[in-house]
């Protein structure tokens, strides 16, 4: 049982590599990843059981990817010893750096992501985010206040990258600081922002990622 949930593990990283070297030529669909699981050696019964739902598991995968190294480069802070806006700003900046070297993947995958019936997916994916940099900050919220959190930081999250990948970095810390100034009000962090003006958000980030410059 272990050795079978160790080499699905194994193997599924093995195809998201290829999938990441794929994905700036062949685009973030069907076709990259059935060429992904092949450049791993895989058959396609064992694709479609490893990857059923073939880049939407691949985006998955990249995404807790990024999640597991922003995490692992965060690992060295003491987050108690951090002021809440600090907390935030490192947490947003060991993300930015986790995707930094995946750039071009994720201009393909987020014009993938922009399509309304992966819209859900992408707001799963970045409340992943967002929840995995709270429980590093040592949010234990279970209120109302655990929500707003998340979907306060998923905005800031997806916003922030999206400039990053537009614009540059000096741009993106300009506007985190900004995003950061704009909540740090107890009262905006309880009031937190509406579901629907969270997917907006995400869904003008996706296009900024698909459309911005090349670095």
């Amino acid at each position: 049982m272990t050795d079978t949930a160790d080499w699905a593990e194994t193997t599924e990283q093995r195809v998201l590599d290829e999938a990441l070297r794929l994905a700036p030529r062949l685009g973030w669909n069907a076709g990259m990843a059935r060429a992904a699981a092949v450049a791993a050696g895989l058959n396609a019964g064992e694709a479609q059981l490893l990857l059923p739902q073939g880049p939407r598991d691949l985006a998955a995968l990249l995404s807790r990817r990024h999640d597991r190294v922003a995490l692992a480069s965060l690992g060295a802070l003491d987050p108690a010893s951090l002021k809440i806006r600090d907390k935030i700003r490192r947490g947003v900046v060991a993300r930015l750096d986790a995707a930094a070297d995946d750039a071009e993947a994720l201009r393909r995958l987020a014009a993938f992501l922009a399509f309304p019936t992966n819209m859900p997916l992408a707001l799963t994916l970045v409340w992943e985010s967002a929840d995995v940099l709270w429980r590093w900050a040592g949010d234990t919220a279970t209120d109302e206040n655990h929500y707003s959190k998340r979907a306060i930081l998923s905005g800031i999250l997806v916003s922030t990258l999206a400039v990053d990948m537009a614009s540059g970095r000096e741009s993106a810390f300009k506007h985190l600081d900004g995003r950061i100034d704009n909540v740090m009000a107890f009262e905006k962090w309880k009031a937190g922002i509406k579901p629907m003006n969270l997917a907006a958000e995400v869904a003008g980030a996706l296009a900024r990622m698909r459309y911005g410059r090349t670095r």
